[in-house]
């Protein structure tokens, strides 16, 4: 995912600690040297020099452009994204390395702030451009190959023009962003980075506690899932200070702009059709009593328990061996996976593990989680992970890494069409972890071992699906909710319960304390809606890896085609080529069919 904190000083030694060996750390130097280089200086100088004069040109007489001149005009602003995002990049990957400390904060707010009121002037380009007539556009880019090129941007512009509200207001919104949900997403990731948690006498931070959650010892994990509980029920009223006033300014601007449902906004930005997310919403939770409740009830069994609680929901089989996976086997095993689909593949993947493209290890006051950052296109992607050895840990570095080659190839279409909608931005990424379990589940050496294997995908398909899209009920309930009035901690509290035991099924029970769990999922504050993505990409990927492993000929070159596309085209345009179409209800029946299956599987190995 993309961008998912001295206090105690945890257990994160230069060499990796506990047997993970050496972990390598960012090298930004590729964006800049340092804070105070010459070279940042210079763009920065720069790009309020160019943004002045983009509006001094334009501003005003866009309608009055001819093809050539509305290209110069388009590439003129890429080039203002380009550099503008190359800054950004680097306060943001600086800062996201340690957010608790002062002089990174400072330098990614102010970075923010000169970025925010440089880019101002340009508020009038989408607004102007979506007062040209439609006719007269289309003539544009029909009589210029080369401007052409960009009309799915001018079509997602285009799509914001019901939306828009005028120059004035547009201007404002732009220029209070920093202190609007800029700020309230800072103050979260600052706050969850900061936490402090104790088990059994040693102290933690967040991403450490989660992990004790898949530990082997149950009185470990229920000490974690105990302490996660009163540490975020400590600090809820802060959370919940942040979700309502998030939700409430959303709620504002939606209703400004016109906006018919709170998804709007993020259908629109994933350039996917209201009525498919819902088909596919509506397919995951059909399919809630054949995929989670039916493996957890497996799961409770293999468990010789009677009810499962939410701390056994990610435990590791009673038979799964209990080891620590080294930095070096999990890259040998990623890339020995991509290669095993192609060599070039791994090839591209080669230079985040050499290179300083990666920041692997946990460390004091670094966010939580794990993202891949696309930067800009004259330049490469950057990984962050929090790895600790486990299984899972080797899939996320195969998730990540798929981010980073569906980036880098699609660097080549232009800063403006290289980023990808989030619902497709996942296919690479999924599509490498397949790739990854695949070849272990291949490798397995007896059936306990694939019977390890196959509950440790199911579990992670389920987390991507089912979990994911019961998120995305819960902000669906809290928008709504928080359209009515001011919510408390127990409102929030009460609407997350109210989607765990429906998409959870009757195995488990729900500790007290497990109420306040929304309070650390960085998706409902940073990216309102994103989550439903994850879902989307799992069932886009089920379905063409079931395309690959029916020997589609020429499978490999159409793949990396449509990752090239980046987000030139539209999910309909991409898919074609493979048979598959999203819009069509049975499309997410088919990706789902996939871990019913597995779980047949596991099944029948209880026979």
């Amino acid at each position: 995912m993309l961008f998912a904190q001295s206090h105690p000083v945890f257990d994160a030694d230069p060499a990796g600690g506990k047997g993970l060996g050496a972990l390598p750390d960012w090298d930004l130097s590729d964006l800049y040297p340092a804070p105070d280089a010459p070279e940042l200086k210079r763009d920065l100088d720069w790009l309020e020099a160019a943004c002045i004069g983009f509006a001094g040109d334009y501003e005003g007489r866009l309608a009055t452009l001819d093809a050539a001149g509305m290209l110069d005009c388009v590439l003129r602003y890429e080039r203002i994204e380009t550099v503008s995002g190359r800054i950004m990049s680097y306060a943001g990957l600086r800062y996201y390395q340690n957010t608790v400390d002062a002089e990174r904060a400072q330098f990614f707010g102010n970075c923010q702030e000169k970025i925010t009121n440089f880019t101002t002037p340009l508020v009038f380009f989408s607004l102007e451009l979506n007062r040209i007539e439609d006719a007269k556009l289309d003539a544009l880019l029909d009589a210029n190959a080369d401007l052409g090129r960009f009309r799915p941007i001018f079509d997602r512009l285009r799509a914001m023009k019901p939306y828009q509200l005028s120059d004035e207001l547009e201007k404002f919104l732009h220029d209070q962003s920093t202190v609007g949900a800029a700020a309230w997403n800072r103050l979260f990731d600052e706050t969850t980075a900061a936490l402090e948690f104790e088990v059994q006498g040693e102290p933690h931070n967040l991403e450490s506690t989660l992990n004790f959650l898949t530990d082997q010892d149950r009185s470990l994990r229920e000490a974690a899932a105990r302490e996660l509980a009163r540490v975020f029920g400590a600090n809820i009223k802060l959370f919940a200070r942040v979700h309502n006033t998030l939700a409430k300014e959303k709620e504002i601007e939606d209703r400004w702009r016109g906006m018919p449902t709170p998804q709007t906004g993020r259908h629109l930005s994933n350039h996917v059709e209201p009525e498919v997310v819902e088909a596919l919403r509506d397919a995951v939770v059909a399919a809630y009593p054949r995929l989670s409740h039916r493996y957890y009830e497996l799961k409770r069994k293999w468990l010789g328990l009677e009810v499962m609680e939410v701390w056994d929901r990610n435990a590791p089989l009673p038979l799964e061996e209990t080891r620590t996976i080294g930095w070096d086997e999990a890259c040998a095993t990623v890339s020995e996976a991509y290669a095993g689909f192609s060599p070039r593949m791994a090839e591209i993947a080669a230079p985040f593990f050499t290179r300083g493209w990666i920041d692997a290890g946990v460390k004091p006051g670094k966010a939580p989680g794990a993202f891949a950052h696309p930067t800009v296109v004259d330049v490469h992607p950057y990984v962050m992970l929090n790895y600790l050895g486990k299984p899972r840990d080797v899939m996320t570095l195969a998730h990540e890494l798929g981010h980073g080659v569906h980036q880098v190839l699609a660097a080549g279409q232009g800063e403006l069409l290289a980023s990808t909608p989030l619902t497709l931005a996942e296919t690479a990424s999924v599509f490498g972890e397949m790739l990854t379990f695949r070849k272990l589940l291949a490798g397995a050496k007896d059936p306990g071992q694939r019977k390890v294997l196959l509950a440790g995908k199911v579990e992670d398909m389920i987390n991507t699906v089912v979990r994911q899209i019961a998120f995305y009920d819960f902000e669906c309930k809290l928008h709504a909710a928080r359209r009515a009035g001011e919510l408390t901690s127990d409102d929030i509290n009460a609407l997350w319960m109210s989607v765990q035991g429906e998409s959870l099924g009757s195995a488990f029970a729900f500790m007290e304390g497990y109420e306040t769990f929304w309070a650390y999922v960085p998706h409902f504050v940073h990216s309102p809606f994103y989550v439903y993505a994850y879902a989307f990409g799992d069932g886009l990927v089920n379905a063409l890896y079931a395309v690959y492993e029916e020997g589609d000929p020429g499978f490999q070159e159409k793949y990396f085609d449509m990752l090239r596309a980046g987000g030139s085209k539209h999910h309909k345009e991409l898919l074609a080529p493979f048979g598959l179409d999203a819009s069509d209800p049975a499309f997410w029946d088919k990706g789902l069919s996939m871990i019913s299956g597995m779980i047949d599987e596991l099944e029948a190995m209880e026979g």
